[in-house]
């Protein structure tokens, strides 16, 4: 008895002061569950998310917080509390509150991936600050229906956080999702909250906050509409980008009504666009996200997940883009084919295109040296061979050929982009791996050795196939796969955005297709030679040898291709300049000729004096300058000055990229000057740098693997009229040769896969996006995106 009434006087001592306010002429006091609204989520079958909307001049006590499983064989991870503001008070001394708003992630440690219910307890106690009374303990039990999860061990979970942890420490500034935490859910029926979450450091523009409601094409959605809404005023800062603006230093609930005029609407999306900054100096580029809501019955509306993004410029409030519409029109290159391609089709388009793409390179120059070996796969069936049997055979040698792409492709869709399948590629190891194989079936071609199966294992095969009715196919098919190896690495740019669209994909059936796509493609022609049974094709004879020879050089050729990416210019050139040379000799330029030669003889001889003198023009373009064989003058101190130009004065006044880079890291390409960047910290830097003194902004890309970006180098910021073009620009340059973590994370926040990539600012700092270059283009087309740009 005497310990109930002891509860009885204690739940009195607490509750006193909430009743003595009550009594006064003091503001009335909220209920708990108004003045810490708690909302709560399930983010995946991993997460759960809880929030809590404070109201004006309450806050929430840090260490108050407690949660605990009731139901559910499940444990709770450990949660990351965002750092709150430091109370004096009266009743605990200094401690941590949180005002506005707080948001929490809970991380579920689930012992079978089959759990789907847990029940969590929510214990949180606060305060109310001007009438200095504190409410009780809060606590709130609720059951969560949980999607399929990942089973996990504890120790796993807290060495992944370790490891997150001790990344995010060791950067200076906030992801911007982790700076702004901006969330959407319903408050009621009819009433949707989004809540800006401002991390403490960081702050809001209130000019930059636009919220628009888009049908799931994009358009203005019809069916649905905001009541109406209106921005909570924000402090007056003097802002060195806009001049005088307010801004929000604290986290806040913006209430949007909402009025359904189409119930027949399933779908619509709200866009959330926001742009802010870290009191220590950066900001970041403007922002925006985007919630599914759901239309369901009765009229009821459901928040379905979110999605993320840097803003390229679009947002229905905003005053409409300076580019014009003849950005869509302007011609593309391959890689910003195969990219829109992969973003905008349907499968079907898909798989069309890449057939189409994988035709064109049927006709490059590795696909030569399969001719041959269809040719003596055809021929060695003898004389009698009927369009049927050549073309089931091509189909068998084609069908290897294309199932080893599929299964690359498969591969790659499965890891999706983890495996980082553009750097791979780029790895000088790799590249000398494949510029050595070349080097080695090129010799092969030039009958220093025969590369062929063990006698052993071929009359095994030899005898297995032979008891199948079509003969051969088996080996057939082995041909064909060995085949992948030679042609594969040709593909270049359109080879490495198919293998980029099988890894966005992250789908291992889609990646399969794609590739396999690609390879029927390629062997399209081959299916045509195999079809003529043999007709389209001369006999195996001596030809074959001249065929397998100028295959060999082919080869030569494709493995020099590969080393310019990881050789000096100078070794490169010359390497091009003994090929040519050698190969001269070969065909007999230095030889002289019998008074009864052949026609064939003497334009062989003439061919390989011209392939001479070629050849010794690259072997002096590259000893003095010059790094293009195709070109080989270009760039050459005999036709040129020793150094570059600094960049043209336009009406006496030096160019923006001139007197930006003074002071700075820089380098000159073309005559162009740029400011070196490394990290996203430098580039969002000069961004603010450039905008603050009206001057637009571009970011070029490079590698010294990249052959593009050094022909940009070369034809593009060389131009004189480019260069005019870019006088009110700064110019950056981000070298990610060493594809390092500052560069992957640059790349990633800018959203670039693999150079060259070059994007164009313009003086709000918004993107140009749709003039982004991805891939190689000439001065012209250059200078349209400039124009289109800016």
């Amino acid at each position: 008895m005497i310990k109930k009434w002891l509860a009885i006087l204690s739940l009195l001592s607490i509750t006193a002061p909430v009743f003595a306010a009550l009594g006064t002429d003091e503001p009335e006091l909220l209920e708990p569950d108004k003045a810490f609204s708690l909302s709560t989520r399930v983010v995946d079958g991993n997460t759960i998310e809880a929030q809590w909307a404070i109201a004006d001049g309450y806050y929430l006590y840090r260490d108050k917080f407690r949660f605990t499983v009731e139901q559910g064989d499940i444990k709770l991870g450990t949660i990351d509390f965002p750092k709150g503001k430091i109370k004096k008070d009266v009743t605990f001394g200094d401690t941590e509150v949180y005002h506005k708003h707080i948001m929490l992630r809970i991380p579920l440690q689930r012992k079978t991936a089959t759990t789907d219910k847990i029940k969590i307890r929510f214990d949180y106690q606060g305060c109310n600050e001007p009438i200095g009374v504190c409410y009780p303990p809060i606590n709130k039990s609720i059951e969560f229906k949980l999607p399929a999860g990942t089973a996990q061990a504890v120790d796993s979970l807290k060495s992944l956080k370790s490891l997150l942890k001790s990344d995010d420490s060791s950067q200076k500034f906030l992801p911007v999702e982790k700076a702004f935490p901006v969330t959407a859910d319903f408050k009621n029926r009819n009433t949707l909250a989004v809540i800006f979450g401002i991390s403490e450091g960081y702050y809001l523009y209130r000019d930059k906050i636009h919220l628009t409601l888009e049908a799931e094409d994009g358009s203005k959605a019809s069916g649905i509409e905001f009541a109406s809404y209106a921005l909570p005023r924000g402090k007056k800062k003097k802002d060195p980008t806009y001049g005088e603006t307010e801004i929000y230093t604290d986290s806040f609930v913006l209430d949007l009504p909402l009025a359904i005029s189409n119930p027949g609407l399933t779908r619509s999306t709200l866009r959330i666009d926001y742009q802010g900054c870290a009191e220590d100096g950066i900001c970041y580029p403007p922002n925006y996200k985007t919630y599914t809501l759901k239309l369901k019955d009765a009229g009821l509306i459901e928040v379905m997940a979110a999605k993320s993004g840097i803003a390229s410029g679009k947002a229905a409030a905003r005053p409409a883009s300076s580019e014009t519409a003849s950005t869509s029109s302007a011609k593309l290159t391959d890689e910003e084919k195969l990219a829109k391609l992969f973003a905008e089709a349907n499968l079907a388009a898909i798989l069309v295109s890449l057939l189409g793409f994988g035709l064109v390179l049927a006709f490059t120059a590795c696909m030569y040296p399969m001719i041959p070996i269809l040719s003596s796969i055809i021929t060695g069936q003898g004389e009698h061979v009927t369009p049927l049997k050549g073309f089931g055979l091509s189909a068998v040698y084609v069908g290897g050929m294309a199932t080893t792409f599929g299964v690359i492709g498969g591969i790659v869709g499965f890891f999706g982009q983890q495996i980082g399948v553009q750097a791979y590629f780029q790895n000088p190891w790799i590249i000398s791996l494949f510029a050595a194989l070349f080097v080695a079936l090129a010799l092969s071609m030039f009958g220093f050795y025969n590369i062929q199966v063990p006698a052993s294992i071929q009359s095994k095969l030899n005898e297995y196939s032979n008891k199948q009715k079509g003969g051969t196919f088996i080996g057939v098919a082995a041909i064909g796969v060995l085949s992948a190896l030679i042609v594969g690495p040709c593909g270049g740019p359109v080879l490495l955005g198919t293998l980029a669209g099988a890894a966005s994909s992250s789908n291992p059936l889609l990646g399969f297709l794609y590739m396999f796509a690609l390879a029927v493609g390629m062997g399209l022609p081959l299916l045509v030679v195999g079809a003529g049974g043999g007709t389209l094709l001369p006999k195996a004879g001596a030809w074959m040898a001249t065929v397998k020879s100028v295959a060999g050089v082919v080869l030569l050729a494709v493995a020099i291709y590969f080393l310019e990416r990881v050789l000096p210019a100078h070794v490169y050139m010359l390497m091009w300049a003994l090929l040519f040379i050698v190969s001269a000799i070969y065909m007999g330029a230095l030889d002289s000729l019998a008074a009864d030669s052949s026609g064939w003889r003497r334009l062989w001889k003439g061919l390989g004096i011209a392939m001479l003198i070629y050849g010794i023009i690259v072997l002096l373009g590259g000893l003095t300058g010059a790094r293009n064989f195709n070109d080989p003058l270009h760039g050459s101190k005999l036709i040129s000055g020793n150094a570059p130009v600094a960049g043209i004065a336009i009406n006496g006044t030096a160019p923006a990229y001139v007197k930006q880079a003074t002071g700075k890291k820089s380098v000159i390409k073309g005559g162009l000057t740029f400011i070196q960047i490394k990290t996203w910290e430098d580039f969002q830097r000069e961004l603010k740098s450039a905008n603050r003194q009206g001057y637009t902004l571009m970011t070029d890309f490079y590698a010294d693997w990249c052959t593009y970006c050094k022909q940009f180098d070369d034809y593009v910021f060389s131009n004189s009229t480019v260069q005019k073009a870019l006088a009110n620009t700064v110019l950056l340059q981000a070298d990610v040769t060493a594809l390092d973590e500052d560069d992957k994370l640059l790349m990633k926040n800018l959203k670039v896969t693999v150079p060259p990539a070059i994007l164009f600012y313009k003086t709000d700092g918004i993107e140009s996006r749709r003039q982004r270059v991805i891939g190689l283009m000439d001065a012209k087309q250059f200078l349209d995106r400039i124009n289109n740009a800016f």
